[in-house]
């Protein structure tokens, strides 16, 4: 195997590919500035897109997109199957979304973030053909404690405990959408606080996993793509992930099934990406509890990025300056 953290060309060792990555992610953040507010969240995701596609091809690997965002609502696209990267180096699966939040920064609002995962080749499940996916992740205190199949107030006393938290200050993550209704108020009932997401819940499940964070738990049905590239975060947080496929339609569970999905299964964290030879790099976009979004002073645009490895289990924050007039 080869290691995602190895030098990737004899003529500049001191590359990494971690650091490559952390370029597309923030190109893709700062290329977005001049969308964030303006309603436009198409726009937004399309200068995204074309600046992370540039800049993934001058990195040195050999990427094919498993898990390309964009499809279900026909936005613009790195699409599965796109092969980035130089040609040399190691061959990996990637999983990318230029903007997990488009509508919070056409809104101007918190939490987008510019993500990227990458998983040694044939270790990323490749759950395109089903674009949602019910989602249990906790950080390390929920593994082998809590189980999507259980009910959530169950879930939340089994945390209770193994955090040694009282429940009235247990606080779990949830898209606001009408499909979590009754998820929410179960939420409620069981004496947990809820804290509701309008978009981007790969920041929404890292955040539940993280140590010190100001959410334990992140629940309910959100997109495939970003229950890949929240995998293999929660690899290097040694958090807890579950997933279920959530077909919206007969003609998708079929998709899903023909494709070589399993409808109704329990998709754990080695299910969705093998190994720890992982790596999760993400740009704020907009400010948020896990990384400050693009800010502009005079001649400098400011970015802030994470960068996580799955087989150190290592957390690194990437504070940088970019002069404007290369950028904007």
């Amino acid at each position: 195997m080869v290691s995602l953290t190895a030098d990737m060309s004899p003529l500049r060792p001191d590359r990494n590919l971690a650091l490559e990555l952390v370029r597309a992610t923030e190109a893709a953040s700062i290329r977005a500035v001049p969308f964030i507010g303006r309603g436009d969240k198409e726009a937004a995701d399309g200068a995204a897109v074309d600046a992370m596609r540039a800049f993934l091809g001058t990195v040195n690997f050999q990427g094919r997109v498993v898990i390309g965002e964009g499809e279900k609502d026909n936005a613009p696209m790195l699409f599965n199957g796109e092969v980035v990267g130089s040609g040399r180096g190691p061959e990996c699966d990637i999983a990318v979304d230029p903007i997990d939040g488009t509508s919070l920064t056409a809104a101007g609002r918190q939490n987008a973030l510019s993500v990227i995962a990458v998983s040694d080749r044939g270790t990323m499940l490749d759950a395109s053909t089903v674009f949602y996916m019910d989602k249990l992740v906790t950080g390390p205190a929920g593994v082998g404690v809590v189980d999507i199949r259980l009910p959530i107030g169950e879930n939340i006393r089994l945390l209770s405990k193994a955090l040694d938290k009282p429940i009235d200050e247990i606080v779990v993550s949830v898209l606001n959408r009408p499909r979590h209704e009754k998820l929410i108020e179960e939420i409620r009932e069981a004496g947990a606080g809820t804290r509701l997401m309008s978009d981007g819940d790969v920041a929404g499940g890292i955040n539940a996993a993280r140590h010190g964070a100001r959410t334990d738990m992140c629940v309910g049905v959100g997109g495939s793509p970003e229950g890949i590239v929240t995998a293999c975060a929660i690899k290097a947080l040694g958090g807890h992930i579950q997933g279920r496929l959530w077909p919206r339609d007969d003609d998708e569970r079929q998709r899903g099934i023909d494709a070589g999905l399993k409808m109704d299964h329990v998709y754990e964290a080695e299910d969705l990406v093998q190994g720890d030879n992982t790596l999760f790099v993400a740009t704020g976009v907009t400010d948020g509890q896990l990384v400050a979004g693009v800010r502009r002073e005079g001649n400098y645009v400011y970015t802030e990025s994470v960068v996580l490895r799955g087989a150190s289990g290592t957390l690194r924050r990437i504070s940088s300056e970019h002069l404007v007039s290369k950028w904007l």
